[in-house]
């Protein structure tokens, strides 16, 4: 009995370390948007030129999730990992000393820490824990969206309640990528070779003709869309409605806290199923009566439940497609190529749906066109999650147009 927990020891450092790897995925970023302003306004920058701050990431997001798994085989998952940990550390630190070029070149750098993150955890998953691939996944994604709404909640106490200024709000994220570095260390012994074995395989070669990659890429894609239109926008669109804007500040915060549990819930049940179809048809029915109440009702009780419905989908179907990443492939090279391809198309579409929805706003002067664009993106992404939640294998269809 000792000698088998001796064994699992391994095993035990390896989850902890892939829990503060998924700490530092998101509050990176999500720490700016509450303290836009104070960063305007010290730095003499408008609010068009501020707001790119939170897209420049989503940029990098899409190319580097391409380079990441070449990389990753190149050099091997855990260095490549450590690396970008490095870079994310760097970033933080760069964009917080000067002005505002460093803003920017910090910003990139942040987003090629994180991407590298985004991409390659799935394929740790599948090498290390291939039959528990729906446990794990839902470990680090809720401690990813965990710290994600830290985030959001620590700059405001950080910047003014300490003192701190926004300069040094954002560079203590720092710390945290430092601690992840360190408990990414006993990784470094253990390079993972798998990913040689697997590199003449045709279905490696040919992800991007595989019709199942594609959905789950789309399902990705339209979910991330959402996303990060709901958390630009959201609060413009409660206001609108009758809500008080600082009232409907909070509302983002809950919409992302009511997601935690369902983020974590969602890849444990789809593990138990060879098909996640009738499981993503449920998360998108959620999603689709949330858009719909932010569409028609008016007051704030059904407005909060609209978006309880929205937070809940949303925590479920993003660690949902990440577990579908490991589900639908067969090795972790193929998880690795799939997560690139996945999150770089989905961060295409995320980068431009905020403007986009801001556009149509400018124009029509009315939420009524983006709130319908929603509708249509959410029937679209059940449309695609179906497809991608079916019982396949991304090889077993490339592998026949081979």
């Amino acid at each position: 009995m000792g000698s088998k927990k001796i064994r699992n020891i391994p095993n035990v450092i390896l989850i902890l370390g892939i829990i503060f790897v998924a700490f530092n995925l998101r509050p990176a970023i999500t720490s700016v948007g509450p303290i836009i302003d104070l960063i305007r306004s010290d730095l003499g920058i408008s609010n068009g030129i501020a707001g790119f701050i939170t897209t420049l990431p989503l940029i990098s997001f899409a190319i580097l999730s391409i380079l990441a798994p070449k990389i990753g085989h190149l050099v091997g998952n855990e260095r490549t990992i450590f690396l970008g940990l490095l870079v994310l550390c760097i970033g933080i630190i760069t964009r917080s000393l000067g002005n505002t070029s460093m803003l920017f070149f910090g910003t990139i750098l942040v987003g090629v820490g994180v991407a590298i993150g985004n991409v390659l955890i799935p394929s740790i998953v599948k090498l290390h824990f291939p039959l528990k691939v729906g446990i794990i996944t839902s470990i680090y994604t809720t401690s990813m969206n965990t710290f994600a709404a830290i985030g959001s909640g620590f700059s405001i106490p950080l910047a003014k309640g300490l003192s701190l200024g926004w300069r040094w709000a954002l560079a203590s994220w720092a710390l945290v990528a430092v601690i992840a570095m360190i408990m990414w260390l006993p990784q470094l012994r253990n390079i993972n070779k798998a990913t040689d074995s697997y590199s003449n395989q045709s279905s490696n070669r040919s992800m991007w003709r595989s019709p199942i990659a594609w959905q789950v890429t789309l399902f990705m894609g339209l979910q991330s869309f959402l996303f990060y239109c709901t958390v630009a926008w959201l609060p413009e669109i409660l206001e609108s409605k009758g809500m008080q804007l600082s009232m409907a500040g909070w509302m983002v915060s809950l919409m992302q806290l009511v997601g935690l549990p369902t983020t974590f819930l969602a890849p444990v049940i789809a593990n138990r199923f060879k098909s996640q179809k009738l499981i993503v048809f449920i998360i998108g029915l959620v999603y689709f009566a949330g858009v719909m109440g932010l569409l028609f009702v008016q007051t704030n009780g059904l407005l909060i439940f609209s978006i309880i419905c929205i937070g809940s989908a949303q925590g479920a179907s993003i660690s949902l497609v990440l577990t579908m990443i490991g589900l639908r492939t067969k090795n972790p090279r193929q998880a690795a190529n799939l997560s690139g391809m996945a999150q770089s198309v989905g961060y295409l579409l995320a980068a431009i749906g905020p403007a986009l929805v801001g556009f149509l706003f400018d124009y029509t002067h009315s939420w009524l066109t983006p709130l319908i664009i929603f509708s249509i993106i959410t029937i679209l992404m059940i449309i695609a999650g179906v497809g991608a939640g079916r019982n396949r294998y991304v090889a077993d269809e490339v592998i026949q147009k081979t």
